[in-house]
């Protein structure tokens, strides 16, 4: 309100649930915000250090699209990861036989691994490509921390390393390659392999998903 009496502006409040307040009651009552508990508090840490760690643009040194697979009979489970540097070229690639579990945890753990391959070689701006929209969308947005889920706790303190990383969301069509590592992995169980060349069935996929793009590159933009 001006000094002469008139309004300026207008301030709202959101109060959550007032549907519960009745008229002649408390309808016209208003509600300070409370202080922040311990948890809010944590959320609000994690969110800053997500954003320190995911939302600065970079030019990143590597992209890794990561996905895991489970089995229509549902006996095998793999994950699997393509990286390529910043101008598309293929760098290396892994796949791993993991336990059998809900297609969450599995893709979850195929971004861990990605950031340990990533951390191991020494890369300090990475950007990661899933196609899982929730698990992008709870790292993103703070919440990794705060997860019941111990391989999403473990992203996010991999986020507070010294290093600059970036979560993306990609749709399935665009993350070919990394599903077909996948389903293709082999070996022991939780045993890693790495990949430095593109196998055959790869780069048939990768040739097939360069001619259907256009215009023509000499390298593989994005798969």
């Amino acid at each position: 309100m001006k000094v002469d009496g008139t309004i300026d502006k207008f301030k709202v409040m959101l109060v959550a649930k007032s549907f519960t307040q009745k008229q002649g009651i408390d309808y016209f009552n208003t509600y300070a915000r409370e202080e922040n508990s311990p948890k809010e508090k944590a959320v609000e840490s994690a969110i800053h250090v997500v954003r320190d760690c995911d939302f600065v643009p970079v030019n990143v040194e590597i992209k890794i699209n990561v996905d895991g697979s489970v089995s229509m009979s549902n006996t095998k489970a793999a994950i699997g990861g393509a990286v390529r540097d910043s101008n598309g070229n293929w760098l290396t690639s892994f796949a791993m036989i993991t336990r059998v579990s809900d297609v969450f945890q599995i893709e979850t753990q195929s971004v861990v691994e990605g950031l340990k391959l990533a951390w191991s070689k020494g890369f300090t701006q990475v950007e990661v490509n899933c196609d899982n929209a929730m698990l992008i969308d709870i790292i993103r947005n703070g919440f990794a921390s705060i997860s019941n889920i111990a391989k999403v706790q473990l992203i996010h303190e991999w986020c507070t390393k010294d290093w600059k990383l970036k979560f993306r969301y990609v749709l399935r069509k665009n993350n070919k390659v990394a599903d077909c590592l996948a389903k293709a992995a082999i070996e022991k169980l939780n045993q890693l392999v790495l990949l430095t060349y593109p196998q055959q069935y790869i780069t048939r996929l990768m040739l097939i998903i360069h001619c259907m793009r256009r215009p023509l590159s000499p390298y593989i933009p994005s798969f």
